[in-house]
């Protein structure tokens, strides 16, 4: 079997190595621009990037260097194609000291084989927040064509991008992955909108900026639903709003105006209670309206002592997740499944990869795969 003459690498920074909140530092305000700047690295021809609120990629097919990449801060390390692309990247965004100091242990790369895999788990919805969400092949799909459209892919990541949607297309059909695919986030909305009339009437506020979270705010978005985000700090809430929107308010005036708001969604991690009955009684004791809170942290966040307040529901995650936990075990077979056709698929990838495209013939490729 002959070999590539170009690597493909992806560069990504997620949920899973930073929070949320701060995934925003890590975007690009213009996505086409962003692939532009990173094709016009010597050796790099051709990027994809996906941007999604819980996650930053970038996906490049590059010249094939050979030997193990030297540290960036060492001059035979400054210019090799994988230090670039970090460079640039930092240059395209509005990282703060710690960050940019912190990159390489925020940052993933891969190459190859394993950029196969990842992107066929992504697309199935197995390293998603919330496990076989059809979302996630949206926005690839999405990521693609917008990249065809500028011209930034060409042959070689059109070709794996295609291949990739139309394997994960086939296994999800095959498995039923996507059927159900719920969340905490899901489960506590549909509570909130059954037991307490969530509308678009009604106010709601979300505590917390974290994973959970985020599946809470998924959630309201999807169904349209406005809302309040706060959390320890401004910064927090404001770098969560712009990823995954709500209004973004101080915690000190989430407290001092508790009886403005009728359903609240808690989901935060601290390890003490963050809103306890003497913080809000005074102001909840004049409230003639019920409130709904539900607790989907963990450890809890709300004392219960609070559900003693005039008209206020309190509900906690071990009661919300009885429900979740039901679906996540019908799913638990389904997730195997995949596991097991996507190991099947990835040697298949690989072996169609092998094709003899010049790097250096980019351009005409590209114009060929994009007319």
């Amino acid at each position: 079997m002959s070999e590539n003459n170009f690597n493909i690498i992806n560069f990504r920074v997620t949920f899973r190595n930073i929070p949320i909140h701060k995934l925003e530092k890590f975007a690009f305000k213009d996505i086409t621009a962003a692939c532009e700047s990173f094709k016009k690295i010597p050796g790099v021809s051709e990027c994809v990037i996906l941007q999604t609120a819980s996650r930053v990629e970038v996906f490049t097919a590059n010249d094939l260097e050979e030997g193990e990449a030297p540290d960036v801060r060492r001059s035979e390390g400054k210019s090799l194609i994988i230090n670039k692309i970090v460079e640039t990247w930092i240059s395209l965004t509005k990282l703060e000291e710690y960050d940019v100091d912190h990159f390489d242990q925020i940052l993933e790369v891969y190459e190859n084989a394993d950029v196969y895999l990842h992107l066929l788990r992504l697309a199935c919805g197995l390293d998603s927040i919330v496990v076989g969400t059809e979302d996630i092949l949206e926005e690839i799909k999405a990521s693609i064509s917008s990249a065809k459209l500028a011209k930034a892919s060409g042959r070689i990541l059109n070709k794996l991008f295609d291949s990739s949607i139309r394997i994960a297309t086939r296994i999800r059909d095959s498995t039923g992955i996507s059927k159900g695919a719920t969340s905490i986030g899901d489960t506590a909305v549909k509570i909130a909108e059954e037991h307490a009339g969530l509308d678009g009437k009604k106010r709601a506020l979300l505590i917390g900026t974290g994973e959970t979270a985020a599946m809470v705010a998924k959630s309201l978005n999807k169904k349209g639903y406005a809302f309040d985000i706060s959390s320890m700090t401004i910064e927090r809430s404001t770098g969560f709003s712009k990823v995954l929107g709500g209004n973004p308010i101080k915690f000190e005036d989430v407290l001092s105006g508790f009886d403005k708001f009728d359903i609240i969604f808690v989901a935060t991690t601290a390890d003490y209670f963050i809103v306890t009955y003497d913080k809000i009684r005074i102001v909840m004791e004049s409230k003639t309206k019920g409130t709904m809170i539900l607790d989907v942290s963990d450890p809890r966040a709300v004392d219960e002592k609070v559900s003693m307040l005039p008209g206020t529901k309190l509900m906690f995650r071990d009661q919300i997740v009885e429900m979740e936990e039901r679906n996540l075990s019908d799913r638990k077979d389904k997730v195997l499944a995949v596991e097991k056709m996507i190991s099947k698929e990835v040697p298949i990838i690989e072996a169609t990869m092998i094709v003899s495209v010049p790097v250096s013939n980019s351009k005409k490729a590209s114009e060929q795969d994009n007319p």
